[in-house]
């Protein structure tokens, strides 16, 4: 396992230990992070208008559309790192 991939894991256990609950949008960035980190491009049609929530996290997963699993790795880990403070 390389570090990156630690370091993220260590970032995802954090991230349920925050010392405030982050705004929605925080909450989406970190979603769509997570997703494309562990899964890649999103797949699948983009939720109906009526399902708020679940058009809400496709779209925030559908903006990093191309990003490396690495690079959203470590988009994760720095933006978890700065909500530690």
């Amino acid at each position: 396992m390389s570090d990156l991939t630690t370091l993220f894991q260590t970032a995802v256990a954090e991230s349920k230990q925050l010392p405030e609950k982050p705004d929605n949008m925080t909450l989406l960035k970190i979603y769509a992070l997570y997703k494309q980190a562990t899964e890649g491009d999103v797949q699948g049609e983009r939720p109906g208008m009526m399902d708020f929530v679940a058009r809400a996290k496709w779209d925030a997963w559908s903006n990093l559309k191309g990003q490396t699993g690495d690079q959203a790795k470590q988009a994760y880990i720095d933006l978890i790192e700065s909500l530690k403070d």
